[in-house]
């Protein structure tokens, strides 16, 4: 090749300008979704590595590169699933749904300025707590409330604001640890205060309590282990008696209910939970609850109780670095809000919907999917409808299981399958057991859009 022909290929192989090359018209809308900064970042790193190659010149190639270089960047890094693993209130993945009376008001919380922390009547500042209070103090019965932004925090706070430098007596059978290594005796500590344990692991007695209590106590502290259960030989004081001897010593009761909830369960054949107003009749002085688990609301921490006791709580300086912005409090109170009208729970709140629905509609669905399912995967996989157990999940009522109904795969390559279904436009997430794949369906409520996009599994598997 003559040194004529050797220039005019380099020439040809010699990359455009960057400014050239981020006009191509075939990036524009890269660049309308990732902006220009990023796409001309992607364009330099292609240049240098196409140097001298054909491709350099490539646009569909040259968009293909750059697409696949920024799309951890373009693409937003907390995606929607679909929630197949039998655990309704599931701390990975989100916990609870939120109801669409929730979602429309965040919503407009965020286009607009609001009322936040101002009164409108007055033209002076108003409290962001009372946006939710009266609806706590209604729906508990409790003589005030405050709202933290999750409930390992109300704990925190309620010890700091009522306990620091003095005793609280808790049973050794209610010393729980939960997800994320929260401890009770860790926040204790980190409260300030000092934890003195009565009782043991399976029994306790109101008179451990009472020969516990010194002129050091500040209160007693009752936790529900919404996580465990211990059963057999096992004893705890009822809150009534823990109450009435609390008050006859001049102290007050702390119950952290864990995952709380507003209404009792059993009225859609689910167990027992204890409730926020069950816990202030039997006397209980200060009650923490979460807001994103049975109560099917937006994380936060509920703080329900006394007057005097919330009051010295909200005026704990620590409570302004806990408290709520105005997106979960519109979202707090619009939930809160359906609970006037118990009787449509299940019609508008996820989470009682998912816990309520019957296996009746569960197994439809199922048989529904099958013949769609079982096409996508193939002959190599089985796929049949099978009975399992739900479990509500984040530490609610764990050794109660609700019957439902999953599509249950079984092939030689289940981790290749799991990961396949992981990949698809919106991931399927489900869970592995007993050398079987299963999609528990007691939360699935897009069918169609589950449907829609099987027939892409083919393409990810491979």
């Amino acid at each position: 090749m003559s040194r004529a022909d050797q220039a005019e290929r380099e020439a040809v192989l010699r990359p455009p300008s960057i400014d050239r090359m981020a006009n191509w018209p075939s990036l524009q809308p890269l660049i309308d979704r990732a902006g220009r900064a990023l796409v001309v970042e992607a364009l330099r790193d292609w240049a240098a590595a196409k140097r001298g190659s054909a491709d350099v010149i490539d646009q569909d190639a040259c968009l293909r590169w750059c697409e696949a270089k920024l799309a951890h960047l373009v693409e937003p890094s907390q995606r929607r699933v679909f929630n197949l693993t039998g655990t309704v209130l599931h701390t990975n993945l989100g916990r609870a749904l939120l109801a669409e009376e929730a979602i429309q008001a965040a919503v407009e919380a965020m286009r607009s300025p609001t009322t936040l922390e101002y009164d409108v009547t007055s033209g002076r500042r108003g409290e962001r707590d009372h946006h939710i209070a009266p609806w706590l103090t209604r729906l508990t019965g409790a003589e005030a409330a405050t709202a933290v932004n999750n409930n390992a925090a109300a704990v925190l706070l309620a010890l700091s604001a009522l306990a620091a430098g003095k005793e609280v007596i808790v049973s050794r059978g209610e010393l729980i640890e939960i997800g994320g290594a929260f401890r009770i005796p860790d926040i204790m500590t980190h409260a300030g205060c000092r934890l003195i344990e009565v009782g043991t692991t399976n029994r306790t007695h109101l008179s451990d309590y009472a020969a516990a209590i010194s002129p050091e106590t500040a209160a007693i502290m009752k936790v529900h282990p919404s996580n465990y259960a211990v059963t057999g030989f096992a004893k705890a004081v009822p809150a009534s008696e823990l109450a009435s001897l609390a008050h006859a010593r001049g102290l007050p009761v702390i119950e952290d209910l864990g995952s709380g909830t507003l209404v009792d369960l059993e009225t859609w054949g689910l167990p027992h939970e204890p409730t926020a107003r069950e816990a202030i009749a039997a006397g209980v002085d200060l009650v923490t609850f979460s807001g994103d688990k049975l109560l099917g609301g937006p994380q936060a921490g509920l703080i329900v109780g006394r007057r005097n006791l919330v009051d010295r709580i909200v005026r704990n300086p620590m409570k302004r670095a806990m408290r709520l912005d105005k997106l979960r409090l519109a979202a707090l109170e619009a939930t809160l809000r359906l609970y006037a009208d118990p009787a449509r729970l299940v019609e508008r709140l996820p989470t009682v919907r998912a816990l309520a629905r019957p296996t009746s509609e569960i197994r439809a669905l199922a048989e529904r999917l099958l013949p769609a399912l079982a096409r996508a995967v193939g002959a190599d996989t089985h796929v049949a409808v099978e009975p399992v157990r739900s479990q509500i999940g984040s530490g609610a009522l764990p050794v109660d299981l609700l019957p439902s109904f999953a599509l249950a795969l079984r092939s030689g390559k289940l981790d290749r399958l799991a990961q396949a279904f992981r990949g698809l436009p919106v991931p399927v997430i489900g869970r592995m057991r007993d050398g079987a794949l299963y999609f528990d369906l007691r939360t699935l409520d897009d069918e169609q859009g589950f449907v829609d996009q099987l027939e892409r599994l083919d393409v990810v598997a491979h």
